[in-house]
């Protein structure tokens, strides 16, 4: 990825993309260090850190310690990714959103203009419930607008929301004048950031205090760096089916006779399938300690089904495997891959065209899902049991393992970005 880089950079034109896609990274970061006036950042940080809060822990490190630190673009790019996943699960289940999804560019600006006005509604929900959330005993919101407490929840609210949108605007601007994809890399800068904020202050407190705990710190790195080897190893990983294709006279021309595959990746749905559960188990636990925190159903979920309790660890691998098979189904549909391919004259060896196709890809597809899920849900819970082992701190929160999934798909995304524009300029010099 180092060399696609060097070499991305050496031509002016990617280059100056790259420098683009770095500015407004930068606008990014430095937007979730400016607070918004009217609250008490040092609530703000002490309510995301507070233990069985994993949730909001969980978007604070996506938007870079944004909602920690109170600041401008605190909800960051969680509204939208939202959205688009409600979006797309809509298109799946209605026939006219699937109908415009299928309209090519026209339809696909439909579906982001649909995108657009989800988030910033979703925004609008997400910051009330913070500010909320965050106001339960009255401190975190100060008076600055004419001493009232309600007039100046309504503001924040508002920059709040703004903030978010901003930073949609900002994804965008990135993956149209910039490189790779906008939003991804907002996610990735901003889990980055949380990450090395708390390796450094790590390194800071073992130098100044016991400098014997570097010794766990190092053990600690060389488990992450096992731990991301492993990662980048299954991300990669796929099941090649072949697929011939017969000749067929067209016009005057002989087409066809060639053999090509249908690339299978072991873990096809990403991320999302942890990011579905962690969120179906602790949503709950959010919105009671919003509306019901001092009841005995708060208090018993938080005991039982907190982050960390053996009845969470039991029940997140099992919605694991469910969303990933749920996902599995939206992304790859098999009956219509072997459409595809029997209207193009091909094959698969010894499996007939139609039918027969459409239920070897199935059988092919759900095993590969299956191995997925389940290294989804070892990669879930193992790092953060060797993490325990290690005195680090609050490091453990800083590298779960979303977070480093997220890191290795946006990485290999940019590098296969990167590849493909240095590969189109190679095209062109040779036409030239």
């Amino acid at each position: 990825m180092f060399k696609t880089l060097i070499d991305a950079f050496k031509i002016k034109e990617v280059r100056t993309k790259m420098l683009i896609t770095l500015g407004l990274l930068f606008l990014y970061i430095l937007g979730t260090w400016i607070p918004v006036p009217g609250i008490d950042t040092s609530i703000f940080g002490a309510t995301v850190n507070a233990e069985g809060q994993d949730f909001l822990t969980l978007l604070s490190s996506v938007s870079g310690g944004a909602l920690a630190n109170g600041a401008i673009l605190a909800l960051g790019v969680s509204p939208y990714i939202s959205s688009s996943i409600i979006v797309q699960l809509l298109t799946v289940a209605i026939p006219s959103l699937e109908k415009i999804s299928k309209q090519g560019e026209e339809g696909r600006k439909k579906i982001n203009k649909l995108t657009r006005y989800a988030a910033l509604v979703l925004a609008i929900a997400q910051s009330i419930g913070i500010v909320v959330a965050f106001n339960k005993n009255g401190s975190a919101i100060t008076d600055v607008l004419f001493g009232n407490v309600t007039l100046t929840s309504i503001y924040v609210v508002i920059m709040l929301v703004a903030g978010s949108m901003f930073t949609v605007w900002l994804g965008e601007k990135i993956t149209d004048v910039g490189v790779g994809n906008g939003q991804s890399l907002l996610i990735f800068i901003g889990i980055l950031s949380s990450a090395s904020v708390a390796l450094l202050s790590a390194f800071k407190n073992i130098f100044a205090n016991d400098i014997d705990e570097l010794w766990g710190l190092l053990i600690f790195i060389a488990l992450l760096l096992l731990i991301f080897a492993l990662i980048v190893f299954i991300d990669k990983a796929e099941r090649r089916i072949s697929v011939n294709y017969a000749k067929q006279m067209k016009g005057r021309r002989m087409m066809g006779g060639q053999k090509t595959n249908i690339p299978l990746r072991v873990n096809g749905s990403g991320v999302m399938p942890i990011i579905f559960a962690s969120a179906f188990l602790s949503f709950p636990q959010l919105i009671m300690s919003i509306f019901w925190p001092n009841t005995p159903a708060y208090t018993w979920y938080a005991e039982n089904m907190g982050a960390g309790t053996w009845l969470y660890s039991v029940i997140l691998p099992i919605l694991i495997l469910f969303f990933a098979f749920f996902y599995s189904q939206i992304v790859f549909n098999p009956d219509e891959v072997a459409k595809q391919i029997q209207e193009n004259g091909g094959f698969i060896t010894n499996i007939r065209p139609g039918k027969p196709t459409a239920e070897y890809l199935k059988k092919i597809n759900n095993r590969i899902v299956l191995f997925g899920a389940i290294f989804l849900a070892f990669i879930s819970l193992i790092p953060s049991l060797l993490f325990s082992l290690v005195e680090v701190g609050s490091l453990i929160n800083a590298f779960t393992a979303t977070g480093m999934m997220i890191i290795v798909s946006v990485a290999l995304e940019l590098d296969k970005s990167l590849s493909a524009q240095l590969m189109v300029r190679n095209y062109r010099g040779f036409l030239k």
